[in-house]
């Protein structure tokens, strides 16, 4: 399969679970608002979404993957010691898994203390309920864990839309939860999602097994081995794992200062304009990284670097092309959007303008994020996972360093600005390290495509100011504000489109035979 087909399969499946996101968000704004009892689950979410994106999602897509696709390249293309490979993995990663979950549980409120420092100016009982909450939702993680290491034999052996599609079910389930508790008091409504989030994993693993079983690569229990291979997992999933999560480090340090520094309700905007950022990430940057890994393991395991170099150089112009039209609209239309999407029932006029404003900010550092899933993969493939990692601490650090001078003056919008700074230096560095060790140039179709990205999105910007201009003042009914807001992203995308044609950045005819074309 292409790079594009599988991103476009890869992106169109997770936006779809994207969607069931926003569904999910909408009914939670409407239902819990911005306090006390949404703050307290959005923390207890946070947890273990962090230790997902550090040692599942990040430590199995990075380190896990290339190690299986080398091993099959290294049998001819058959799968029988790789699968072996996977299963001695699985019998070291449950018991680890099922003992990590029990101390985290059993030690949720220094953890949560740790993370939010009490909630020095938070209301009665929100500490208590931050640790009920977390107690419920951090099984997920072991859940999770496994659905990613099936997960990656499923994306190694080609079948990408499995996966892709896993998210839906968690957002189905609670979507479910939400509608289930509907006109309960907040604090009900909170311990309901809380408990939905680890049901959501049950849902995700029974799906990830019967699709592993179907493609007739069900792995068997084993007694635990450290075989020479798993050694050299253990030794690269921690490296891996914090380059892959340096955003979601970045973001929980983030949660951590609003909660600890900064009135009710921070908390909770900061995550609603997080959610919104994330949807071109995670359509674009982690589709191309995750369908990008697998094909430059293989390429640099062939001995040929030039075409992995290729791969990297089109993969960059693919999320640029699409990125970069992303991150202005919407740091330019945040409030709309923000309007239409989540100022409903406990969600007022206030909250949408502070979220807003956190959007914007976010969205600066938007191409950023994608540059560093597009990147990473250029150091994974080569087997060098500790280079990331210290890009990814010194970014931490940056972070931290922003965070803490920008909170004074901007609130909360100061974390997000922080938070793109960061980003920023990380993809910045990450090129650069490429650049000098020669594993990565910008070639020259490249260099002539992106001046014509950046000026094809000043177009759609140029547009987009003159409509604001002109367009009046939507009415306070759904349907005025939906149309407005459609009219302005549709005009948008369309001058995007017209000035990226013109500017001959792509054909319709050759963008179809992209999709079509097998490797």
């Amino acid at each position: 399969m292409s790079l594009v087909r599988a991103t476009a399969t890869i992106g169109s499946l997770t936006l779809l679970s994207r969607i069931g996101g926003f569904v999910r968000d909408v009914l939670q704004a409407s239902f819990l608002g911005a306090g006390m009892a949404a703050d307290a689950f959005l923390i207890a979410q946070r947890l273990p979404n962090l230790f997902r994106a550090l040692f599942a999602e990040g430590a199995f897509a990075s380190a896990f993957v290339p190690m299986f696709n080398r091993q099959v390249g290294a049998d001819g293309g058959r799968i029988e010691g790789a699968r072996r490979f996977a299963e001695d993995v699985l019998a070291v990663l449950l018991p680890v898994l099922l003992a990590f979950t029990v101390v985290m549980v059993a030690a949720a409120a220094p953890v949560v203390w740790a993370l939010t420092g009490g909630f020095p100016d938070g209301a009665p009982g929100k500490f208590a309920l931050t640790v009920d909450f977390t107690r419920l939702t951090f099984p997920y993680l072991a859940l999770i864990s496994l659905v990613s290491l099936l997960g990656g034999l499923l994306n190694s052996v080609g079948r990408f839309a499995v996966n892709a599609a896993a998210p839906i079910l968690l957002n189905l389930v609670l979507i479910a939860g939400l509608l289930w508790s509907r006109g309960s008091e907040d604090v009900l409504v909170g311990r309901v999602q809380a408990l939905c989030v680890t049901l959501g994993g049950v849902a995700q693993l029974v799906w990830l097994m019967c699709s592993c079983r179907q493609a007739g690569i069900s792995l068997r229990l084993r007694l635990p081995r450290l075989t020479p291979q798993v050694r050299q997992l253990m030794a690269l999933i921690v490296p891996a794992a914090l380059g892959a999560g340096a955003v979601q480090i970045n973001l929980v340090i983030s949660t951590a200062l609003a909660a600890r520094f900064l009135g009710e309700g921070a908390v909770s905007w900061l995550y609603y304009a997080d959610r919104l950022n994330q949807l071109p990430l995670g359509i674009i940057g982690i589709g191309v990284g995750t369908a990008l890994l697998p094909t430059m393991s293989r390429l640099i395991g062939a001995d040929d670097a030039p075409a992995a170099i290729a791969q990297q150089n089109r993969a960059i112009e693919l999320v640029l092309l699409l990125t970069l039209p992303a991150a202005a609209g919407l740091a330019l239309v945040a409030v709309p959007i923000i309007n239409l999407l989540f100022e409903h029932g406990q969600f007022g006029a206030a909250d949408t303008a502070a979220t807003a404003a956190a959007l914007s900010a976010f969205a600066l550092g938007l191409p950023a994020y994608v540059l560093i899933k597009v990147l990473t993969p250029g150091f994974h493939a080569r087997g060098d996972t500790a280079t990331p990692v210290r890009v990814a601490v010194a970014a931490m650090l940056i972070n931290l360093g922003a965070n803490l001078v920008l909170i004074w003056p901007l609130g909360h919008v100061g974390i997000a600005v922080g938070t793109a700074i960061a980003a920023w230096s990380n993809a910045g560095v990450l090129a650069w390290l490429l650049n000098r060790r020669g594993q990565f140039t910008l070639d020259a179709g490249a260099r002539a495509s992106l001046p014509r990205y950046v000026a094809a999105t000043l177009a759609m910007l140029a547009v987009l100011l003159l409509l604001r201009q002109l367009l009046p003042v939507p009415g306070p009914g759904l349907l005025a504000r939906g149309l407005a807001l459609a009219l302005l992203l549709g005009a948008g995308g369309l001058a995007y489109l017209a000035a990226a044609r013109a500017l001959g950045l792509f054909t319709f005819n050759g963008l179809a035979a992209k999709l079509k074309r097998k490797r």
